[in-house]
Order: structure tokens, then sequence, then C-alpha cells
């Protein structure tokens, strides 16, 4: 089992103006520990469950250049981006970036996005979910032409582009880590069969069912099931103890996961959120 930490919540202590260096402190801390991957929401005000929507949130792709600069092992993708927020030209070539200045580090976490309040608030098409899923399978196809030998058009429903062309090349090849979120399980779960390198499932009592349902569209597309990553999303809070972590991460290991994303809430001091999961990973990796 890898352990990744998602980074959902930046309020910390020193407000706005120490975001930075703690930010930095906090990757750094989570590497020596024995992180794996860290990963930001693709969100611009913070959510519901989370905290008051007007609560300090980084835009992801900023954030994840930053935190490049500061680490030197960790995968770092969003988990994950909304396909309504950048024409997919523009994403591909934000992750391409990413991979080549991290040293091929990057990777692709995108969904087709669900916040229909923060969208209208700062005023992104929020089209309705049959046209956003259909926007999501024409985004993959269009990154993974980018970062292919092709420099053709593509001539979608949604998007059309020219010339795909992309230089420099992301330096992992045959692409960047693509993951697709989501447990949607006549499309979403579909897609992640038919493209994607890793699925990304919240924790819960339907997480098993959600498997059987991948298995089964990776049967209808003549893919192997063990082909797809299986990674889990669960929450930390400062009641819960390393050992209820280990715990969830076995039995999610039971299952098939092998990576655990974990996103910890509550926690104004971001050093003892590594001190909890620096207490898990020798456990459960």
């Amino acid at each position: 089992m890898e352990l990744g930490l998602h980074i959902a919540d930046f309020t910390w202590n020193g407000g706005d103006a120490a975001l930075g260096p703690t930010l930095a402190a906090h990757a750094k801390n989570a590497e020596s520990a024995g992180i794996s991957r860290i990963t930001v929401m693709d969100h611009f005000w913070q959510l519901p469950g989370i905290g008051p929507e007007d609560r300090a949130m980084l835009e992801a792709y900023t954030a994840l250049g930053f935190l490049a600069a500061q680490t030197s092992t960790v995968k770092l993708h969003t988990l994950v981006t909304g396909v309504i927020y950048r024409h997919p030209s523009l994403l591909a070539k934000a992750v391409t970036t990413l991979d080549v200045l991290s040293g091929g580090r990057a990777g692709l976490g995108i969904g087709a996005a669900w916040n229909d309040q923060e969208s209208a608030g700062l005023g992104f098409d929020f089209p309705p979910v049959g046209t956003r899923l259909a926007q999501l399978e024409e985004a993959v196809q269009i990154c993974l032409q980018m970062w292919s030998d092709s420099e053709g058009p593509f001539d979608g429903t949604h998007y059309q582009l020219g010339r795909t062309l992309n230089s420099p090349q992301s330096l992992t090849r045959p692409h960047p880590y693509l993951l697709i979120g989501g447990g949607g399980e006549k499309k979403t779960l579909r897609l992640v069969a038919r493209y994607a390198d890793a699925c990304n499932l919240a924790d819960g009592p339907e997480i098993a069912h959600k498997l059987d349902v991948l298995r089964a569209h990776c049967d209808a597309v003549g893919r192997a099931y063990s082909s797809v990553e299986k990674t889990a999303m669960i929450r930390l809070d400062p009641t819960q103890s390393a050992d209820e972590v280990v715990a969830a991460c076995e039995r999610l290991a039971g299952l098939g996961f092998t990576a655990t994303y974990v996103y910890a809430v509550g926690y104004p001091e971001p050093a003892k959120i590594i001190d909890v999961l620096g207490a898990v990973v020798p456990r459960v990796v």
C-alpha cells in the first residue's frame, strides 16, 4: 500500500502570509516521512464538509508547481481536475510542464466536476452531467493525443484542435499517470476501464461494489482488471489515531487497493498530520 497526502485544507496557523513556507515545510515533512504522493484539490472555494467556502483555497496547478520545487521524489497531481475548468489542450500543456520541471513526477487526475455553486459564482459553464461526461472523454482523448507522437487535428463534438503539437514532450512515457476520479457506474468507471491508469473512489459502504462494476467494464472492453490501479480516499481528523488509519488501509488493501490518499481536516498545525501519517507508513507500506 502506498500512502498519499491529499492537501484539502489550508486553514493553518499564521494565516495567508505564512501559507508559502508552511506548505513548503508540510510537503518536505511528508516526503521525509515516506509519503509517496502529494495531491491537491482542483477547486477555488473551500468545500462543504471541510470548512466554510470563504476559507483559503489555492489554485491547483500553481500549487503543484510550487510543490514540485519543494520536493524530489513524490508523485504530484490533482485529485481531481474538473474538466470544465480548463480547455483540454491547456490542461495537457500544464501537466506536461509539471512533468518536465519535476523530473517526471506529474500525473493527471481528472473528473466530470460537480460543484455547481462554485461554477456559478466564478462564471464557469456548468452543463448537464451527460455533457460534462462527454467533455471528460474528449478531454482525456486530447491529452493522450498530445502526449503521443501525433500532431494531427482533433475534431470532437465539444472540442476542435487544429494541431496537437506539444513541445517539450512529457518525460514520463508513454504519458503521465492518468487517473479518472469518481464512482459513476454507467459512464465514469467505463471511462476508467477504457483510458485510465487508475481509478479513485471515496471510501464507503459501496466501495467493493464499485470495484465489481469496474471489473465488468474492463471485461467488456477486453482489458485486464489488474492493469487498473485502485486508489481510495479517506479522511483524517484530530479524533482519529494512527491505528485507525492503519485499519482503514488494511481493509482497503484486502479489497485490492494499492494506494490510499489521506486528507486531513481540523489541523491548524500541519506538522501534526505528519506525526500521524509518519506512524502509519512503516505499518502499511
